[in-house]
C-alpha cells in the first residue's frame, strides 16, 4: 500500500509545518507495518510538502492513522494548511529495492 500526500502550507507557515512533521517522524518509525515514511519539500514551491508512505497492507495504514501522534499532528497542521491535502492511494507494481 503506497500513499502520496501533498500538503500546501499557508505562506509564512512553512517552517512551522516542517517542524511539526519532522517531530513526528521518529514516532512513525516505531510503527509496525510502516515500511517507509518519507517527507519532502518541493524545489519549485517551498510551501508544498509531499509524503511518500509505504505500508505492508491497508490494515497497517489504518493503524498508522489511529496513532496518538498522527492525530496530534493532524490537529497541529489544521491551522497551517492552505487548502485540503491531496491524497493518492497506489498499488505498488514493482521497485528496485
Amino acid at each position: 500500500m503506497i500513499v502520496i500526500a501533498k500538503l500546501k502550507a499557508q505562506a509564512g507557515k512553512e517552517a512551522e509545518m516542517e517542524k511539526t512533521i519532522l517531530d513526528v517522524l521518529p514516532k512513525v518509525k516505531t510503527e509496525e507495518g510502516t515500511l517507509a515514511y518519507n517527507f519532502h519539500r518541493s524545489l519549485g514551491d517551498p510551501t508544498v510538502f509531499v509524503f511518500y508512505e509505504k505500508y505492508v497492507d491497508q490494515a497497517a495504514l489504518g493503524a498508522h492513522s489511529k496513532t496518538p501522534h498522527f492525530k496530534e499532528m493532524g490537529k497541529a497542521l489544521a491551522g497551517l494548511l492552505d487548502g485540503a491535502p491531496e491524497i493518492e492511494m497506489l498499488e505498488e507494481l514493482g521497485n528496485i529495492d
